[in-house]
Order: C-alpha cells, then sequence, then structure tokens
C-alpha cells in the first residue's frame, strides 16, 4: 500500500478518493526537524505554502529512497527545492488550473478595497468614527491595469477587470500572447509607465530576487496602486513602505509576504494596504479543484 502524507491539510473529500483507492492517506503537519525522521516513511507528499521542502528535507528522503512524489497544493512550487528532487528521481507536480479564479477575485477584491477605502473603513467605524470625508474613492472603470505576467490566473484577471471597464495592459517574458487581442502587450518599463493600477503574477526568484523595487517604483504614475496576490518576495516590501509614505504608491492591496507569517509592521499596519494572510486560493471551491487534481496526479502517478 502507498503512503502518503498531507502537510498541510487538503479537501476531505479528495482525501476520502484516495483512501476508497487503496492509499493510506496521513493528514499531519511536522515542522522540520521531525518532517526530516517522517518524510522516510512515505511514497509522496502533498503540501501547500506552509511547508518547505528544500535539500536537508530530500536528503533525509533518500535514505530510504521511498519518497516517489511530491504534489504542491497550488501554482507556485518555489516552496520545493524542485531542481534537486528530480535530480535525485523525485517527481514534483503542482495544480495549475485549480485556484486561477479564486486567486483572480482576490485580487479584484483588493483593487475594490483600496479604491473606495473599504480596509480603513471597516476599521474606523468599529472604532465609532465616521470619516466621510476622508474616504473619497476613485473608480475601477477607465483606469488602466497592467498585469506583470500573463498566465493563467492573469487572464482570469484581465477578463474580470475588462468586464469592470478597465483598460488591459500585460506585460510577460514569453512576449505576446496569441488569443488575447483584447488586451495590449507592453514592455515592462512602459507598463510601468501607464498604469493606473499594477497586478502581479509571476513566481519568486530567489537568484533575481524583487521584480519590483525602488528603481521600478519611480518608473510608475504618482498615485498608483499596486495589488500583490502571487509572491513574496517579488516586491522589496521596504521599497513599498517608502512609496507609500512619499505618496508615489497611493495604496497596496497585500496577500504574500517575503515571510510568512509576516513581521513586517511598517507594512501590514500601513494605513494605505489592505492586507490578507496569504488566501489567495482558499475559497471551498478552489479547495475541492485542487483536490481533485491531486487525486488525479497520485492516482495516474501510482498506477
Amino acid at each position: 500500500m502507498f503512503r502518503i502524507l498531507v502537510c498541510d491539510g487538503m479537501d476531505k473529500s479528495a482525501m476520502v478518493t484516495l483512501m476508497d483507492a487503496g492509499f493510506e492517506v496521513i493528514d499531519e503537519h511536522y515542522e522540520v526537524e521531525e518532517l526530516k525522521v517522517k518524510v522516510k516513511e512515505f511514497d509522496a507528499m502533498i503540501v501547500r505554502s506552509a511547508t518547505k521542502v528544500r535539500q536537508p528535507i530530500i536528503d533525509a528522503a533518500l535514505e530510504t529512497k521511498r519518497l516517489k512524489l511530491i504534489v504542491r497544493a497550488g501554482v507556485g512550487v518555489d516552496n520545493i527545492d524542485v531542481a534537486y528532487a528530480m535530480e535525485n528521481g523525485i517527481e514534483v507536480r503542482n495544480t495549475p488550473n485549480a485556484s486561477s479564479a479564486s486567486v483572480a477575485e482576490l485580487a479584484i477584491a483588493h483593487m475594490f478595497a483600496v479604491a473606495r477605502h473599504v480596509h480603513s473603513a471597516n476599521v474606523t467605524m468599529r472604532n465609532d468614527e465616521w470619516n466621510k470625508k476622508q474616504y473619497k474613492g476613485i473608480e475601477l472603470n477607465g483606469k488602466t491595469l497592467g498585469l506583470i505576467g500573463f498566465g493563467r490566473i492573469a487572464r482570469e484577471v484581465a477578463k474580470r477587470a475588462s468586464a469592470l471597464g478597465m483598460k488591459v495592459i500585460y506585460t510577460d517574458y514569453l512576449g505576446e500572447m496569441e488569443g488575447y487581442d483584447d488586451f495590449a502587450f507592453k514592455s515592462f518599463d512602459d507598463l510601468l509607465v501607464e498604469a493606473d493600477f499594477i497586478s502581479l503574477h509571476i513566481p519568486f526568484n530567489a537568484e533575481k530576487g524583487a521584480v519590483l523595487g525602488k528603481e521600478e517604483f519611480a518608473k510608475m504614475k504618482d498615485g498608483v496602486i499596486l495589488i500583490n496576490t502571487a509572491r513574496g518576495g517579488v516586491v522589496c516590501e521596504k521599497a513599498l513602505v517608502e512609496a507609500l509614505d512619499s505618496g508615489k504608491v497611493a495604496a497596496a492591496g497585500v496577500d504574500v509576504f517575503e515571510e510568512e507569517p509576516t513581521k513586517n509592521e511598517a507594512l501590514y499596519k500601513h494605513p494605505k494596504v489592505s492586507v490578507t494572510p496569504h488566501i489567495g486560493a482558499s475559497t471551498k471551491e478552489a479547495q475541492a479543484r485542487i483536490g481533485i487534481e491531486i487525486v488525479d496526479t497520485i492516482t495516474d502517478f501510482f498506477d
């Protein structure tokens, strides 16, 4: 019987499906040192963002050579040392299709929150403050949204933003995409200059570091609004706080952080920032779809 370790939780019905298919499923989160011991006992492991599968974990698994598959329940795999795992005979898979709509909707939600001061008013009214005159917002309709990266999630954002009356422009390292003529491809620098809202949809690359830093903020429009539901690290948090303080960035919606849970109070307590604790894929629908993708991945792999 193949043993599956579910490190960070998953849809219960998907776990039942795996068990009905003959897999032994253990739903347990282990900290690093204990995981080094436990990982030797499993054929596959399923992780979300909380568990980091770095080289020491992989080395521990290689002692028994039992682990054959790591599945990331989500899109990004930057919490896994993918190349090292693959070099040592451990396959790495993700669930790229399941959470696109959920993350896209959260990005739009942050746009509305900061454009209409919902994030602030929701707090001040609970403190018995009626700050009506302070909360003159802006409409999304007629604004230009710049998407950095144009993969599955960005395309879902583009569709929703277009329906709201936004002009959508995008940049991507692959260049202009066929079949998306309603949205204009721009160079990275041109997008920074033209966009009223900027939303990031790219993975974090440790070698390259932040894509948006002090130099990039300087190129943006005064009063730009920034949304990051992609990955912590793609935006330099120090530079973002400075841009918020100066007014270069009027507001930001942030779901992901350089360190999670974040300790950067200057960012998450900033009055111009709408914050959520990395919940882009945290909807019932997305988790159910992720569960289905995981079941298909595991059953196909071990068939």
